[in-house]
């Protein structure tokens, strides 16, 4: 899918969870529902590292377009070094390495462990990159005609803003993990929810995504995990467009309803 669909599908994904909370009888403070919901947009870009022109590679300018080519490189060796016979060829490391399961849980869970260990300025790091990336896929017509530099002043202002409204009291710099110094360890669980949510969507086109790598189905390592090939679309075509965005957005409203207990 397009960086737009995929930041879509993140935010009604987290904002999802927020309703299946509520449910349980553990609504989670507005905050974690607003701040959860634009880290997961963000970070529903995040596997598309693999891809030099994905848009997350023109959100930071020259360091993630550099980054985004040493992931390439880096991806594409695993897959030589760990690929079977009967995995085909390949020219890039796009769709492999950081489109697996393993990949979303290692990078949540460096970035909890980021926000335990490393303070306020680690917690405002991680709010800064994924607030950029949620614009960038929320809002990407703005984007686009945009210097880069609103964009990043945008994103380091709501981050200061959200970590301070956060870190009031019941508003939930504590929520799920209540220990001391637990404070923000609940960061890295939209991180991995919009890395999956990210190689789902991925899996629903044409090529599929080896979601469960490193485990081995048959006798390929790296197997493109995906509904049935008639069931399949090609990033950008009009069912993503005119069926599955204007999906996510009504589910993503009915979702935050049920997260604030409207409904």
């Amino acid at each position: 899918m397009m960086g737009p669909a995929h930041s879509l599908s993140g935010a009604a994904a987290w904002l999802g969870v927020g309703a299946a909370a509520a449910a349980a009888g553990h609504t989670m403070p507005w905050p974690v529902l607003v701040v959860g919901a634009l880290i997961c947009a963000g970070a529903a870009l995040a596997p598309d590292l693999d891809h030099k022109s994905a848009t997350i590679s023109r959100a930071f300018g020259p360091i993630s377009k550099t980054l985004c080519e040493i992931v390439d490189k880096l991806s594409f060796a695993v897959y030589k070094a760990t690929k079977s016979k009967a995995d085909p060829r390949r020219t890039g490391g796009h769709r492999t390495l950081t489109h697996t399961w393993l990949w979303a849980v290692l990078v949540g869970a460096g970035c909890s462990a980021a926000a335990i260990f490393g303070g306020r300025w680690a917690v405002l790091a991680i709010l800064f990159v994924h607030l950029v990336l949620a614009v960038e896929g929320l809002l990407w017509r703005a984007a686009r005609v945009s210097s880069d530099i609103l964009v990043w002043l945008l994103g380091a202002t709501s981050a200061w803003i959200l970590a301070g409204v956060l870190d009031q009291p019941g508003h939930g710099a504590n929520w799920l993990f209540d220990a001391p110094g637990q404070e923000y360890l609940w960061l890295g669980l939209p991180i991995v929810l919009g890395a999956l949510v990210h190689d789902i969507g991925d899996a629903l086109t044409v090529s599929g995504c080896p979601i469960l790598w490193p485990i081995p189905i048959g006798r390929k390592r790296w197997y493109p995990i995906g509904p049935p090939k008639a069931m399949r679309f090609r990033a950008g075509s009009w069912v993503e467009m005119k069926v599955l965005m204007p999906a996510f957005m009504v589910l993503g409203g009915v979702g935050a309803a049920a997260a604030l207990n409207f409904i």
